[in-house]
């Protein structure tokens, strides 16, 4: 198990390196737990967390929708997505989806 924790944590650090959110386009942030779905919109430049939605781990497509109904209400319409090192499929995939739907753009 803690081989899969650390190949995650490596491909987290390596997305991190490469991406930055700013205040128009701040950086989608996603964070899963066993049971529940997290996703933030942060501003890198002020180190500040503009909103967050989270839900349970089935829910993970109406957490998307609900981060981009949030953003949209702010006028933010282009975010950077961070899958933060987890794959892109499954629950990461559905709350991407469900933000794209909703009308955010990647």
């Amino acid at each position: 198990m803690l081989e899969k924790q650390e190949k995650r944590k490596r491909r987290h650090r390596r997305v991190r390196a490469k991406i930055k959110g700013t205040a128009k386009v701040p950086r989608l942030c996603v964070f899963r737990s066993s049971k529940h779905i997290y996703a933030q919109l942060i501003d890198d430049e002020k180190g500040k967390t503009l909103f967050a939605a989270n839900g349970k781990l089935t829910a993970a497509n109406e957490v998307g929708k609900l981060i981009a109904k949030k953003a949209i209400e702010k006028k933010i319409n282009r975010v950077v997505f961070d899958r933060g090192g987890y794959k892109y499929h499954g629950k990461v995939k559905a709350l991407a989806d469900g933000a794209r739907e909703a009308g955010l753009k990647f």
